[in-house]
């Protein structure tokens, strides 16, 4: 429920603090006091769109925040959550909107800034005025069918029709992105089946291309190979003889040396070694083939092949292996594609076929939910001096191409408002009076249904009094026993029934002129309503009416 409302600077309000208690508040004063003053800035806590003429002349910014309570399974805390808004559930909610002289605005929520979208998206959960012709709650033919829905206690067909509607779009997707796909694979068919025998033919291995590339280079440079170990082995066999007589030399004088010949003779010995060693890997190198150049051409027909496919194909030599198996993969899937699409298609079918059962199961409980709406408003008309007049909710079947995740209704609330004459739209038919006292028995039957905790209904008893009026407020003090409602009326019957009372009037001294709002005890209340009853001179027979109304048991 809506527990205050600070205003700060807006058109002629400077400062305003506002507590509001739960049940039926009424909000009265003479005409151009400013209760609209106080509902255009309610709404722009809301998020309603904002304007720099609502700010006070002189004022260089207007704010207004609104505070809520709401019940912890209310659905305003996911949307918070998924605003990214941190606040405990249960928490007071604080709304605030500031415009500036410029007509730019911020939103805040709990002091975090938030957007304007998320801000009208938290009122509307919160928050439904009702006034005379606003396209807003139900007056919005967009809201009807989750109305009913709310009405009929549909959740659980609703959800069917939305999970089956979704499932039929994905399979959907699916079958006709493979559609796609195999009609794309079927336009490069030959392709595909040459590339693949071009690749299968070749054959490229892993690793391949560096194999080739280094005998190629081998022996491309094979004579100049040959005839450097030629040179070496040459050198080898004249460094030898030298080393041998060295070695043969030290060894005759080593026993005269006492000792410290021995590791020149152990060094000359290993160089020995190492030479015969050089020589042999030489010799072995020069006699195994590998630097015959008979293979060259062969070498260099494999490797530029590979090459020239790898170019073609627009991919690395390395990667010749992975095209050959991926387009391998694509002739299957051509070659079994019908089978998949045949597949695809009958499980599409059987999903399309299960939307249909339920979204057709949804239309008939909303058909039978409809007629409860219908006699339950209309049972509410006569007392409200509508008895002339008949409501209906229309269900009506969408064209297939129209239906989604809601199922294949369109729901309108219609009225006619003279016997005899044809039902339109709700927003359309109806006059302001008549207009005010339809939302207000709509809301009676809809209490229950609605997330909404407060209600604001501006000049309901609008074109009414006496009776009528009285059975206005007798209406909404029985609306306001399941919500917090807020009712600008100019009707001692409406306001007499209010739990807390809100006087609205406007003050003028020399050098401004503002709008004040003071909450009436029993006596000034009394005295507020003896005034609505009898005009500007309050009579005692004023005084005593307006006690006899306040004295009516709620």
């Amino acid at each position: 429920m809506l527990a205050g409302l600070s205003i700060r600077d807006v058109v002629l309000i400077d400062r305003l603090d506002l507590q509001f208690e739960s049940g039926l508040v009424v909000l009265t004063g003479e005409t151009g006091a400013g209760k609209s003053i106080l509902l255009d800035s309610l709404g722009l806590a809301l998020g309603e769109r904002s304007d720099s003429g609502l700010l006070r002349p002189g004022a260089d910014k207007a704010t207004v925040i609104a505070s809520f309570e709401a019940p912890l399974d209310h659905p305003l805390w996911l949307l918070l959550d998924e605003g990214g808004v941190e606040i405990e559930p249960g928490e007071p909610l604080l709304l605030r909107r500031q415009v500036s002289a410029d007509g730019r605005s911020r939103a805040f929520v709990n002091d975090q800034p938030v957007s304007v979208t998320l801000l009208r998206q938290l009122g509307e959960s919160l928050v439904e005025v009702q006034g005379h012709f606003e396209q807003r709650g139900l007056l919005d033919p967009k809201t009807h069918r989750k109305t009913l829905d709310l009405f009929g206690g549909l959740r659980v067909e609703r959800t069917a029709v939305e999970q089956a509607w979704a499932r039929w779009q994905n399979l959907r997707t699916t079958f006709e992105a493979a559609q796609e796909k195999l009609a794309n694979a079927r336009r490069d068919e030959d392709f595909l089946r040459h590339a693949i025998e071009e690749l299968a033919r070749i054959d490229p291995q892993e690793g391949e291309e560096e194999a080739l590339a280094e005998r190629r280079a081998l022996l491309l440079n094979a004579g100049q190979l040959l005839e450097a170990m030629q040179d070496a082995l040459t050198q080898l066999d004249s460094a030898e003889r030298p080393l041998a007589a060295a070695q043969r030399r030290l060894e005759q004088m080593s026993d005269k040396a006492a000792g410290r010949l021995d590791g020149a003779v152990s060094a000359l010995g290993r160089a020995l070694a190492e030479t015969e060693e050089a020589r042999e890997t030489l010799q072995a190198l020069a006699s195994d083939g590998d630097f015959e150049g008979e293979g060259l051409q062969q070498i260099e027909d494999r490797y530029f092949a590979l090459k020239d496919l790898a170019r073609k194909h627009r991919v690395e030599v390395s990667g010749l292996s992975d095209l050959h198996r991926d387009m391998s993969e694509q002739l299957a899937a051509i070659d079994s594609g019908d089978a998949e699409l045949q597949r695809l298609e009958k499980e599409c079918g059987s999903a399309e076929a299960l939307y249909w059962q339920a979204a057709d199961a949804l239309s008939k409980r909303r058909k039978t939910s409809a007629e409860a709406l219908d006699v339950a408003v209309n049972a509410e008309l006569p007392p409200l001096k509508l008895d002339k007049a008949r409501f209906r909710t229309a269900v009506e079947k969408l064209d297939p191409d129209q239906a989604g995740p809601s199922g294949c209704d369109r729901v309108v609330f219609e009225v006619a408002t003279n016997p005899g004459s044809p039902p339109g739209a709700l927003g359309r038919i109806a006059s302001a009076g008549e207009l005010s006292r339809f939302l207000l028995a709509l809301k009676l039957v809809l209490a229950e249904a609605s997330p909404v905790t407060t209600l604001v209904f501006d000049e309901v008893d609008s074109g009414v009094g006496g009776a009528t009026a009285a059975a206005v407020g007798d209406r909404l003090s029985r609306l306001a026993e399941k919500r917090q409602i807020l009712v600008v009326t100019h009707s001692p019957q409406v306001a007499s029934r209010g739990r807390q009372h809100w006087h609205v009037e406007k003050q003028a001294d020399q050098a401004q002129t503002v709008t004040n709002v003071r909450v009436l005890d029993s006596k000034a209340r009394r005295e507020e309503i003896a005034r609505m009853l009898s005009g500007a001179s309050i009579t005692e027979e004023a005084r005593a009416a307006a006690a006899k109304l306040i004295g009516v048991p709620e």
